[in-house]
């Protein structure tokens, strides 16, 4: 297909481009200025072409369930730092809802240099296809992609096609999984984009990654047969080459918030040689305890520090060049550097691993009881080369050793593999089981948590005889809504727990509302505090995914200047927030606060919550729930471990002496705790869905979606079913 070009208007390109792999038709449509600006980009305009292209019966695996690709309208700006970011947006083939995942590199900027705002594939293709957009040419076309079902291998030969057609490696960005997610319901979405300045194999430039991780997205993209999505575009040039309605303020808004991470960073979490790996060492810390070891068990460990990120920067990182996954960022966080592999095909060879970052590290790391720098970036290599999301992974990895551990699992179950903490040659050996799909476990490992539980405890009942011990396994599968649990152990963050069971919708991630740190700061001291931040938090950190921004520059980076607001939540920094205002404000001509503009998130927020109510129906409020590991210690050793601070806590709740409370048994103690915790998360969660304005069982009520404008952009199936539910 050929189509005209256009220059961009305010940070839009006011086009969407639809691919149908069934019948190869391609279109560029005009964007509708209405849904434009209601839903801004990103990951609102994603979850509405979601919705209006399903209904509460299309399954992850329907030809109609479309894969979006969507930046914003501030992304690939380099004038500011973090612009780099693009959603996709699918049907989730591990959660049966709405899945989101964001990623970085220059895919979402060519994208949108191309002439696009959002790449919407629909259809399935009866052979395996590439498509490309090519943004010199203007045309847009589906081909033969070269053969490999390995990532890497496939990097090689896209790169090796294009560049012998002339295409500078600069000028291309593209998105890629593997085998993996083939065999899988998680797989990844690879971002590879051209690194100019970090050295390989004694000249400079290689291709670099990032990935779209979490909800199996690459799972959709694999099952559609498409192996790749190329873009060739190139930088626009000229004054004001975004099309912002002042160019002044945008640059200077980028100005000052460079100089902030500039002066701040390397004074704090120094992210420009760590990378997101630095926040270890802040979970580990005794008075913390938030870093999962051995399936979220215990919350810190004296080998953390061999995991650090300044143990990465110190032995592991390659540190020449800039290490930004987009021009303009001085954040550098995207770190990375060469390992030599034990395992699989390539075993022996010497590769180039982005990462890890923090979710991989402690995945593959403490979570696993491993304490190896070296092994953690090897297992991360293999997940992106098969293209397996490296948190779901991990976390199941977890669960099933300590199904191992406590004997639900034998060596026999598992084809003679038998998983242990700390034992990496068998964690390498199950990876590559998994992506492979060759044994009966690893199989149902691939299908997902859920599907895992009830393949161990059918086993172990035809085993031993006994009943299933289904209530058991749940009690320490972490998951929430079918998504495995991100890194983050919550036993001493009632906010964190609150977020992964409801204010995140896509399942338990950080992405939603990333609260642990401040909370353990002490930044919500009384529920109501917890539940308006359930609110406020997630207003910025997806009003970001929205726009196309990184949340790093923001969350990571305090301005000193927020300590100076009064009468404000100095932890949200708003400070930077402001300069987040005047960039979105410079580049679209309006006069918003930053409030108002992140406000503008509640409209996405509800409408995601409303296409989980029209699959979860009358069971909504159920599904907003925490396995019990993620409240507290679910036995009396896990109690013990941290016995200090647990009696402690039952002290207070019962008002008597600490001496008095260290004499009642342990089971007696874990029970007062346990039942008080579980209490207290339900009421947050209550008082969360009230500050939504939504009813007791979570469905967000009709003269809620009426006055964020979002019920006319409803679905009349989704009128009537949230008509229904809320009354």
């Amino acid at each position: 297909m050929k189509y005209t070009s256009s220059r961009l208007d305010r940070g839009y390109s006011n086009r969407i481009l639809t691919v149908d792999l069934g019948s190869g038709a391609i279109a560029a449509q005009a964007l509708d200025p209405r849904i434009r600006d209601y839903f801004i980009g990103g990951r609102g305009l994603g979850l509405y072409l979601l919705h209006r292209g399903t209904t509460s019966r299309t399954a992850s695996s329907d030809p109609e369930n479309p894969l979006i690709f969507s930046p914003g309208p501030l992304g690939g700006v380099p004038q500011f730092p973090g612009t780099s970011k693009c959603m996709a947006v699918s049907l989730s083939p591990l959660t049966g809802i709405p899945g989101v995942s964001n990623f970085g590199g220059h895919f979402g900027a060519y994208l949108k240099y191309a002439g696009f705002d959002a790449l919407q594939i629909s259809g399935k293709s009866a052979r395996e296809v590439m498509l490309v957009i090519d943004g010199f040419r203007r045309e847009v076309s589906l081909m033969e992609p070269p053969a490999g079902d390995h990532v890497f291998d496939l990097e090689k030969e896209i790169v090796g096609r294009f560049v012998a057609a002339g295409c500078d490696r600069k000028d291309m960005a593209f998105l890629s999984t593997g085998i993996g997610a083939a065999r899988t319901a998680y797989g990844c979405i690879n971002s590879h984009y051209f690194d100019p300045t970090k050295p390989a194999d004694g000249t400079k430039g290689l291709f670099r990654t990032k990935q779209a991780g979490r909800t199996g997205l690459g799972t959709v993209m694999t099952d559609k047969k498409l192996r790749a999505v190329v873009v060739l575009a190139e930088f626009p040039k000229g004054d004001n080459p975004y099309g912002a309605a002042d160019w002044g303020r945008v640059k200077r808004a980028g100005s000052r918030l460079g100089k902030v991470v500039h002066d701040v960073d390397p004074q704090s979490l120094k992210m420009y040689r760590k990378g997101s790996a630095g926040l270890i060492a802040f979970m580990n810390k005794d008075e913390f305890r938030s870093l999962p070891v051995n399936n979220y068990q215990l919350g810190a460990d004296p080998r953390a520090d061999r995991i650090t990120g300044k143990f990465y920067a110190d032995h592991l990182f390659e540190h020449r060049g800039m290490d930004g996954c987009f021009p303009g960022c001085n954040l550098r966080c995207t770190k990375g550097g060469w390992v030599t592999l034990k395992s699989g095909k390539r075993a022996g060879e010497k590769v180039w691993v982005d990462g890890p970052e923090y979710e991989t590290a402690a995945g593959f790391g403490s979570n696993l009881g491993m304490w190896n720098a070296e092994f953690i970036m090897e297992a991360n290599w293999h997940c992106d080369d098969y293209g397996i999301d490296t948190i779901t992974l991990a976390v199941i990895m977890a669960f099933l050793t300590e199904c191992f551990q406590r004997g639900y699992l034998t060596k026999e179950d598992a084809g003679g593999l038998e998983l242990k903490w700390g034992d990496e040659a068998s964690a390498l050996a199950f990876i590559h089981q998994v992506a492979e799909g060759k044994t009966e476990l690893a199989a149902a490992a691939g299908r997902g948590m859920i599907a895992l539980e009830e393949m161990v405890a059918r086993k172990y009942a035809a085993r031993t005889g006994r009943p299933e011990p289904r209530e058991d396994l749940q009690r320490f599968a972490m998951q929430t809504k079918g998504l495995p649990f991100s890194l983050y152990r919550t036993h001493r963050s009632l906010s964190m727990q609150a977020s992964y069971a409801a204010a995140s919708d896509i399942g338990a991630h950080h992405a939603a509302a990333w609260l642990i740190k401040v909370d353990l700061l002490g930044a919500f001291p009384s529920m109501e505090d917890k539940a308006r931040a359930l609110l406020a938090y997630p207003r910025v950190r997806l009003g970001n995914d929205n726009m196309g921004l990184c949340k790093l520059p923001w969350v990571d980076v305090f301005n000193p200047e927020s300590g100076t607001r009064k009468d404000a939540d100095i932890y949200i920094n708003p400070a930077s927030q402001e300069l987040y205002a005047d960039f979105y404000n410079g580049m679209l001509g309006t006069s918003m606060t930053w409030e108002e503009i992140f406000a503008q998130t509640d409209r996405d927020i509800n409408l995601q919550r409303v296409m989980n109510a029209m699959v979860f129906g009358a069971d909504t409020r159920g599904r907003d729930s925490l396995p019990d590991r993620a409240v507290g210690p679910t036995d009396d050793g896990l109690y013990e471990a941290e016995g200090e601070f647990h009696d402690n806590e039952v002290a207070r709740l019962l008002g008597r002496p600490l001496e008095e409370v260290r004499a009642l048994p342990t089971s007696r103690k874990r029970e007062i705790l346990m039942d008080d915790r579980r209490k207290r998360l339900r009421e947050l969660i209550r008082a969360y869905y009230r500050e939504r304005g939504w009813t007791d069982s979570g469905i967000p009520t009709v003269s809620t979606l009426k006055g964020l404008g979002l019920w006319e952009f409803l679905t009349e199936e989704a009128r009537m079913k949230i008509s229904a539910l809320a009354s």
